[in-house]
């Protein structure tokens, strides 16, 4: 019997991986966060209005998971100068870093991805693996060729 798995890997720093899949998953608002993200569209910024104008949380909590989520490697965060009533303001916009975009897409449905950016997470899922995987084959004297055939018989298999 063969499962139709979700087709995800996330590669997690070391030392923060425990801190990283808290802050996410440890409350319902880091994942509502990424959730917000996915609706709009994982390449736009990210602000802190608009998520306590959408999603029902607190301006403080809204803050807090801000500042984990940056602080851990998930959002980048960056100033944008703005004008308003003849006013130059500058607010804080947020963006879903490289493992930012892992995780939301963790949580996406495949029919909510459009063709191109699941061809593009296949790429960067694919580019990132094989690095992992040579890394990992160095350190422990795995002859990379083998992995290189291994590679080649199941891009030829028909399953």
């Amino acid at each position: 019997m063969t499962e139709k798995l979700h087709p995800y890997v996330v590669f997690l720093p070391m030392e923060k991986k425990d801190k990283i899949l808290s802050a996410i998953f440890g409350s319902k608002a880091g994942v509502d966060l990424l959730r917000f993200s996915l609706r709009q569209g994982i390449d736009k910024n990210i602000y802190q209005k608009d998520l306590v104008k959408k999603l029902n949380y607190s301006n403080k909590t809204i803050i807090e998971n801000l500042k984990a989520l940056t602080a851990l490697g998930v959002l980048n965060e960056s100033m944008e100068k703005n004008e308003k009533e003849g006013r130059i303001i500058w607010i804080k916009a947020y963006q879903l870093t490289i493992l930012g975009r892992w995780f939301a897409l963790l949580l996406a449905e495949q029919q909510e991805l459009s063709e191109t950016e699941k061809a593009e997470i296949l790429e960067s899922l694919f580019r990132t693996y094989v690095k992992q995987v040579k890394r990992l084959a160095e350190e422990i004297g795995i002859n990379k060729k083998m992995l290189e055939e291994t590679f080649r018989e199941e891009m030829k298999s028909t399953q």
